[in-house]
């Protein structure tokens, strides 16, 4: 993970500093930010490998500023927040988050979850993929190489833990996993809150069906979890 830049946008001059020092400690590059006014312009610009993004910002909410880059660019994004009821988590990945984080935290914890991110949406699945692997069900194609997501050609602009779940379910055809068994398998996560699966399988729901109120691949098992339809069939 040296060399990783990482934008950090919190108001706390004091816990800023703490986590940067911990992040360059690790060999990380850090720009940090106390407002979320200049997110969107750095995302664009020369953009970071992974944004740490406070929730309550005194200029603008988080979760508006997350929104809002998630319109252009699907860098990963670690929300920080001192709101930690399951709707407020629910809100985080809704906007766009790949992780959340509820202070009071340690900050070496903090490290640990911004490497796991890098880690899953820098490296590759296999030995084959390195060559450039292409996954595909009809019109929809994921190259896991270049981590590429289209349909019908069109490039599709999809999170790192989007595009992990869907790549996960395109090899997992027909088989149902409870919300539980994709947090753990797809994800690591053996204490995550199932939440946020709902909360993944509506986004890409949005992003890949022709219809999301009425999906044809990622399909619901009432009171299991889900399963991937191939539309090749």
């Amino acid at each position: 993970m040296a060399g990783n830049r990482v934008l950090l946008v919190d108001d706390d001059p004091v816990l800023a500093d703490m986590v940067m020092r911990y992040l360059q400690r690790d060999g990380y590059e850090v720009e940090w930010v106390a407002d979320g006014t200049p997110v969107v312009d750095c995302v664009t610009g020369n953009a970071p490998d992974l944004v740490i993004l406070d929730v309550l910002l005194p200029d603008r909410d988080g979760r508006d500023v997350c929104r809002e880059v998630r319109r252009t660019s699907n860098v990963p994004i670690l929300m920080l927040t001192a709101l930690g009821g399951e709707c407020d988590r629910v809100a985080g990945f809704e906007a766009g988050a790949d992780d959340y984080l509820t202070k009071p935290f340690s900050v070496r914890e903090l490290v640990l979850r911004a490497r796991a991110i890098l880690r899953r949406t820098q490296a590759s699945d296999g030995p084959g993929e390195r060559t450039g692997t292409i996954v595909h069900d009809g019109d929809l194609t994921v190259d896991t190489s270049s981590g590429e997501v289209r349909r019908s050609g069109e490039l599709m602009t999809l999170t790192g833990r989007e595009r992990d779940l869907l790549l996960f379910l395109l090899r997992h055809p027909q088989d149902v996993f409870s919300r539980q068994q994709l947090l753990e398998q797809v994800w690591g996560w053996f204490h995550g809150d199932p939440s946020t699966v709902t909360v993944q399988v509506r986004r890409l729901r949005e992003k890949i069906e022709r219809n999301p109120n009425q999906p044809e691949r990622i399909l619901t098992v009432w009171g299991v979890g889900y399963r991937y339809q191939s539309v090749e069939r």
